[in-house]
């Protein structure tokens, strides 16, 4: 029973210890895999003038030898990043992948330690995900019969340090 719906949405991060926060709204498609199941598929828009990632965090370039070309950088096409989530009332995963830096994924299960992995890709293929667990503490999916909200609030820990408290919350219209 595979369907599918195309539909405005509005996904935000925020941290309840540190001062992130972030929404990103567009179009995402929507695939029901059964009667509680399903993937949500949306492409981030792509941020414009900033990119940490690709080294380009400073405008000035004090401390590099060779300063970087912008009409070559920005000739250069950027993939976009896709976010996969796969939802159900008892656990979801999320994946964001596709830029070719950077990408990650995350389990969430209702009073579980899920994983959370992160990649940071280079030249060597041989690079092992930066991994951390995170505590669920709170996992909602409303949906009748499609969903409409999810929501998950979580604890991120490295080995007995805990590294933040957070909030992923998902508007489907």
């Amino acid at each position: 029973m595979l369907t599918q719906h195309r539909h405005p949405v509005c996904l935000s991060f925020m941290s309840y210890d540190l001062p992130l926060w972030s929404v990103v709204e567009g179009e995402a498609t929507l695939y029901q895999k059964d009667a509680e199941r399903f993937h949500l598929l949306m492409t981030e828009p792509l941020v414009q003038g900033f990119d940490a990632f690709d080294g380009h965090a400073f405008e000035s370039h004090a401390f590099d030898d060779h300063p970087v070309d912008r009409e070559s950088e920005n000739a250069m096409p950027r993939t976009p990043r896709l976010l996969w989530l796969e939802l159900s009332p008892y656990r979801v995963t999320m994946t964001m992948q596709g830029n070719g830096k950077f990408s990650y994924r995350h389990f969430w299960e209702q009073g579980v330690y899920g994983v959370s992995r992160y990649w940071l890709q280079n030249d060597d293929a041989r690079q092992q995900p930066i991994r951390l667990r995170n505590f669920t503490r709170s996992l909602t999916l409303s949906s009748q019969p499609i969903p409409q909200q999810f929501r998950v609030e979580y604890e991120l820990w490295t080995n007995q340090l805990q590294v933040g408290r957070y909030v992923l919350n998902l508007e489907i219209q």
